[in-house]
Parts: structure tokens; C-alpha cells; sequence
């Protein structure tokens, strides 16, 4: 396979959200981004009509990692051609679109894109005048550089151009980051608290039963989560809330 013909699909992979459709999504943009493969493969007529209504089929996944499939299902028509058997490249397209969705909307939709959004405000509210060109150059290098060395890895091992996002580990550092994300903002609004000299958490009694319950309802799913019975938190919570009225009713 050419290096411009590699180039040219990858670049091509930046648009396949431009026709995005209601009834096969992102068929179309992943159609356009492996056209270049009819030229290098030279590819008779009735042959383009195959290898475009192939890819033309249902396809969805988080445009980020779009790339790296293009990239794994380049390299299987390459090797397809001479098999001429398309069910390889049909079959890892359609296994690693969904878990790649997945973890695209958690990572980047859920995770990294709010942190660095927060962290530009945080340069803005301090007068700093750089903050978006601060947003930009911190965000768009790390998705394109997924784009990119997802896309060579796919292409250069195939069907298991997979392990290359697995071993990114991108689920655990969403949570890492999303944890450093709320420390950042609870850090902000006691900043921002004593700053003005309101301080909501002392002053507002609303908003101090209104932590606390939540604070509650937390509790309870890290009791669900280390296998205590529903029905033992449920009674317990509701005990103890009956106390706590009982004891205010009297005072």
C-alpha cells in the first residue's frame, strides 16, 4: 500500500461525521474514507460495487476512533484481495464499533473534554487571555494523536490492531480524570467563596441539607456496591430518618 494512499484515507476519516445519517449513521463517511483502496487495489467495476455496498452497511462509533478500524479494515481488503473473502473485514468492523463507541463517550465525551474545559475557565476567571488557545492545544493533540496512531496500528496488525486502544487503559484513566475534575471544582468554589466572602456551605441551610442528602444517597450505592442488602439499607435509612424528625419534633 502506497504512503499517500495511507495519508489520503486517513485524512479522509476526519469527515466521516459530515453525512452522518438516521438510518446506517456514519455508512456513508466510512464508505468516502476507504474509496482511495478501488485505485490502489485496482478494482474492476462489478469489484467497486462490491467493496462499496460492503461498506455501506450499518456503521456507528465514536468518530475518534474511527481511524484506527479504517485503519485494521485497510490492511484486511489488502490481504482479502487475493482470499477474496470479505467477511474478516465485515466482522471486525462490526465487533469493534460498539466497544470503541463505548469507550470514546466515556473518555473523551465524559472525562477529558470537561477537565480541560474546567481548567480553561479556571485560566479565564484568573484573567488569563490565552485560556481557549489553552483548551485547544491541550485537547486537539491528544485526540488526533489517537486518531493517528490508532489508524497506523490498525493498519500495520490488522485484526488485532485492537490491542493498541486496550492498552491505553482510557476507562481507568476516566475515572482518574474525572476524579481530579471534581476536586478542581469543589477547590473552585471555596475559592470562589472566600474570594466574594459568601460562604454558601455555612451561611444557606438550604444548600447544607441538600449536600447532606446527597451525601446519603452516595453512601448508599457504596453499600449496594460492596454487596450489602437493599432491603438492610433501605430499613436502616428509613430508621434513622424517623429518629431524626422524631428528635427535631421534640426540640
Amino acid at each position: 500500500m502506497k504512503k499517500t494512499t495511507l495519508v489520503n484515507i486517513f485524512l479522509r476519516s476526519f469527515f466521516i461525521h459530515t453525512t452522518l445519517n438516521f438510518k446506517r449513521m456514519q455508512n456513508m463517511g466510512f464508505a468516502m474514507s476507504v474509496i482511495p483502496l478501488i485505485k490502489e487495489l485496482r478494482f474492476k467495476k462489478m469489484e467497486s460495487e462490491k467493496f462499496l455496498n460492503t461498506h455501506l452497511q450499518m456503521f456507528n462509533t465514536h468518530p475518534y476512533f474511527s481511524a484506527p478500524i479504517i485503519g485494521s479494515i485497510v490492511r484486511l481488503e489488502e490481504e482479502n484481495i487475493f482470499k477474496e473473502d470479505v467477511a474478516d473485514a465485515v466482522s471486525i468492523k462490526q465487533s469493534l464499533m460498539a466497544s470503541y463507541a463505548a469507550i470514546g463517550d466515556i473518555f473523551f465525551w465524559g472525562a477529558f473534554r470537561p477537565f480541560i474545559a474546567i481548567i480553561s475557565v479556571v485560566l479565564i476567571y484568573t484573567g488569563m487571555v490565552l485560556a481557549p488557545l489553552f483548551y485547544f492545544m491541550t485537547y486537539n493533540p491528544i485526540h488526533f494523536w489517537v486518531r493517528l496512531k490508532g489508524f497506523m496500528e490498525g493498519y500495520r496488525q490488522g485484526k488485532k490492531g485492537f490491542e493498541f486502544i486496550r492498552s491505553l487503559n482510557l476507562p481507568g484513566i476516566s475515572v482518574t480524570i474525572r476524579r481530579v475534575s471534581l476536586m478542581v471544582l469543589i477547590a473552585l468554589m471555596l475559592w470562589l467563596s472566600r474570594h466574594s466572602g459568601y460562604w454558601p456551605l455555612i451561611e444557606t441551610y438550604g444548600v447544607v441539607v441538600k449536600l447532606t442528602a446527597l451525601a446519603t444517597v452516595m453512601f448508599c450505592l457504596l453499600l449496594f456496591k460492596k454487596g450489602i442488602s437493599q432491603i438492610y439499607v433501605v430499613y436502616s435509612a428509613f430508621v434513622i430518618f424517623v429518629i431524626i424528625s422524631w428528635t427535631g419534633w421534640i426540640h
